[in-house]
């Protein structure tokens, strides 16, 4: 029955749901040698992040130019800053002012995920790259990023799954071995704290219930739902129970929201 009623619920005037080719090899590697980088030059990093993440959106919608973007927890705002060298007017909303860094995009607004202070439908595309992980509750953050979305309109929400081997962030990937364990480590070897605490800003979010819940909405459609680094069988990889929860790496969900 829910099936039905999503297609019922798209009109002849709707975007249809797309596909796009498996990304290349030479993309994967670019975007793993900048990851690699990260700590040294983090700008070149997220700005490549940030123009790769934004031709995500234009493949499967077409370009951005002119309509309204909601950058849900960009940070320091690269992928807000694409956005808008492309045309977009977007918007970032971030729940913590110490991820802004020193030079935040203009009407940057310190905002909760949870509680977006934006109208019903106010976005064209609702942009989330990895915070799900980051919140205590994804399911009450993914209902507001589908709230402020307009009928039609896409969300774009990428995370990186706890068993994936970056899913400790900074401490991964020892965090197979407990992330008590992972952490100390980290700490011996940095002389340092790690930035993220398992259970309080970093949380074991998995890609099986994760599909569970977005399936289960009769408010969206799942247009993909694939790894978003991953040189090819991008979408197969997250079609086998087990296998996806390590080899996805970043799953990346790609929905669109029905009309009412």
């Amino acid at each position: 029955m829910r099936r039905a009623r999503r297609r019922r619920g798209w009109s002849r005037s709707s975007p249809r749901p797309q596909a796009t080719k498996d990304p290349s090899f030479r993309r994967s590697l670019a975007l793993f040698r900048a990851f690699l980088r990260e700590q040294d030059d983090p700008e070149s990093c997220y700005a490549l992040l940030a123009r790769d993440a934004v031709d995500q959106v234009e493949a499967y919608d077409g370009p951005v130019a002119g309509r309204t973007v909601v950058d849900v927890g960009g940070g320091n705002g690269y992928f807000t800053e694409e956005f808008r060298r492309r045309g977009a007017d977007a918007f970032l909303f971030e729940p913590d002012p110490t991820e802004l860094g020193e030079k935040p995009p203009g009407s940057a607004v310190i905002a909760d995920g949870y509680l977006l202070p934006l109208r019903d439908a106010a976005a064209d595309v609702t942009f989330s790259s990895n915070v799900l992980e980051h919140v205590a509750d994804p399911e009450i953050f993914l209902s507001e990023l589908v709230r402020v979305t307009r009928p039609g309109g896409l969300i774009y929400v990428s995370f990186t799954n706890w068993l994936s081997p970056w899913g400790g962030h900074e401490w991964a990937p020892w965090h197979y071995l407990g992330a008590e364990r992972a952490r100390a480590r980290y700490r011996r070897r940095t002389g340092k704290a790690a930035k993220h605490t398992l259970g309080e800003n970093l949380f074991a979010v998995h890609i099986g219930p994760t599909l569970r819940q977005v399936r289960a909405r009769d408010d969206i459609t799942v247009v993909s739902a694939r790894s978003r680094y991953w040189p090819f069988l991008a979408e197969t990889v997250v079609r086998i129970p087990g296998i996806r929860e390590v080899a996805t790496w970043n799953l990346l969900l790609i929905l669109r929201r029905c009309p009412p």
